[in-house]
């Protein structure tokens, strides 16, 4: 799923060399953390946050056959 969402995110941003995408592996959950430029950061994001509830509902259909949950967080810092 890293990987997924790793193509996903160097498509969208200006700077793909920079974007971080990482998991955190648990039992059942898994955590997806992106980390991209500042100035992209509005392009993972969205309009009231439409690409991100896009990109977690590709998770959610990707992982159906899995049995995990992924959670996407995208760092604002």
């Amino acid at each position: 799923m890293r990987e997924l969402v790793e193509a996903i995110v160097c498509a969208l941003v200006d700077d793909p060399d920079v974007a971080e995408v990482t998991e955190i592996q648990g039992h059942h959950t898994h955590v997806i953390v992106v980390d991209v430029a500042k100035e992209d950061r509005g392009k993972i994001v969205g309009r009231r946050g439409a690409t991100a509830d896009a990109i977690r509902t590709i998770l959610k259909a990707a992982s159906g056959r899995d049995g995990k949950r992924y959670i996407l967080e995208i760092i604002e810092d």
